[in-house]
């Protein structure tokens, strides 16, 4: 059985910097799509960057700029590496692994057949 391991995250002041990470181990998919998706209170879960297997990357446009998804496939990791960050980016951010492009907006994460991490927090005060 898969499992997507996630590290990171933490509470910043705005304008501040984090890095997340999610090592995948134990799936036999070929070519699996990675996303980070996140969470607030109250709010769906909205996707926030995805990579396919052979590099192209999707951003949310709120976060063009701010932030990049990458991924290591060396290290059968991805990063998510967050600057600029803004209180709207307060959430519960999640890894996901899933065989089919990931959908822009969930009703909640964790959700449907993808695999996702346990989550983080990422708190961004003013």
């Amino acid at each position: 059985e898969g499992q997507l391991v996630q590290s990171g995250g933490g509470s910043v002041q705005s304008g501040g910097s984090l890095r997340l990470s999610c090592l995948a181990s134990g799936f036999t998919f070929a070519d699996p799509y990675m996303a980070w998706y996140r969470q607030a209170p109250g709010d769906e879960c909205e996707l926030v960057a995805s990579i396919s297997s052979d590099g192209d990357t999707y951003h949310l446009d709120s976060v063009q700029g701010r932030f990049i998804m990458s991924r290591d496939n060396a290290k059968n990791t991805v990063y998510l590496q967050m600057t600029s960050l803004k209180p709207a980016d307060t959430a519960l951010y999640y890894c996901a692994l899933d065989v089919v492009t990931p959908p822009g907006i969930l009703p909640q994460c964790p959700y449907g057949r993808a695999y996702f991490g346990r989550g983080t927090q990422v708190t961004v005060s003013s």
